[in-house]
């Protein structure tokens, strides 16, 4: 299994890639974005500096109770990080031999509109898309760019609340959507090697259903593509451990990152990157005796 990425490849299996969050804005569900780009780029550097392989930007919040920002207010956003990424690596060394270095710019967006223009940066080397792919226009606008693709499960549009979804068998349902999606994004143009799957935890998915997916990871190794399992401070947490506040869910957020470890997992998006790396390298170890 590998991802192609824009002048390099990543071969797994490996060490799970961490993949840190930055939220240039000012509604994150987290409560960690921030509008300040010099800001921004420290939380990044300080991110790389305790292991991130990957980070994460995005200019918009997912929350369903926050009103889209425009698109030109999505690029104006976007533009002020993505034309000073190279600023993150200033003084900063790699934590260990394993680490992705440079590490990898992943853009987290989903409006073509957005797209096209932030691509033009050349910096960005993963489209996070959390639109669930509804056409063939990221796919088009990632192959003709050699950019990788999030391509993550879900249903009906973002940014709208889907409470009342329910699923009868939602694994199933899941490997179906992820075949019509790889067959749109091949027809495309995109090199399934520069696919990466999200099963989408907490979008149109309730308590039940969320770890149901937990559970049933191992069943994505199916499609031979890298998974990313976006648990970290999701409302699940706060459910299962009746914590209101999502700050406080990081102790749980590491429990279910090992478990997703176990089956198959390779690329965890956090919020807190030191702990993270700490428990990716030491069950790594535990699996990989020297």
């Amino acid at each position: 299994m590998r991802l192609k990425l824009p002048g390099r490849t990543i071969e797994f299996p490996r060490r799970p890639l961490v993949m840190g969050i930055v939220n240039v804005n000012d509604d994150s569900f987290s409560g960690d974005g921030t509008l300040d780009v010099d800001r921004a780029l420290e939380i990044a550097r300080s991110q790389v500096a305790v292991g991130a392989d990957v980070i994460d930007v995005g200019a918009e919040s997912a929350r369903t109770n926050r009103a889209a920002v425009s698109v030109a207010e999505e690029i104006r956003r976007f533009s002020g990080f993505l034309a000073r990424w190279d600023e993150v690596l200033l003084d900063v060394e790699p934590r260990d031999e394993v680490q992705i270095w440079p590490p990898v710019l992943s853009a987290n967006t989903w409006r073509p509109a957005v797209v096209a223009n932030i691509l033009n940066f050349g910096n960005v080397e993963i489209l996070n898309d959390m639109g669930a792919l509804p056409d063939d226009r990221n796919a088009r606008l990632c192959a003709a760019n050699r950019v990788a693709l999030l391509i993550m499960h879900s249903v009906g549009e973002p940014k709208i609340p889907h409470f009342q979804q329910q699923w009868g068998d939602v694994m199933a349902e899941m490997e179906r959507f992820f075949e019509e999606k790889l067959q749109l994004a091949q027809a495309a143009g995109l090199d399934r090697e520069a696919v990466i799957l999200d099963p989408g935890l907490d979008f149109a998915k309730q308590r039940e259903a969320n770890l149901t997916v937990l559970r049933e990871l191992g069943r994505l190794q199916k499609f031979d593509i890298p998974v990313l399992v976006p648990v970290s401070r999701k409302t699940l947490i706060g459910e299962v451990l009746g914590l209101p506040d999502p700050a406080s869910r990081d102790a749980g957020t590491i429990a279910c990152l090992a478990a997703s470890m176990t089956r198959g997992g390779q690329i965890f998006r956090v919020h807190q990157v030191a702990a993270a790396w700490q428990a990716v390298k030491i069950l790594d170890a535990m699996a990989h005796p020297s």
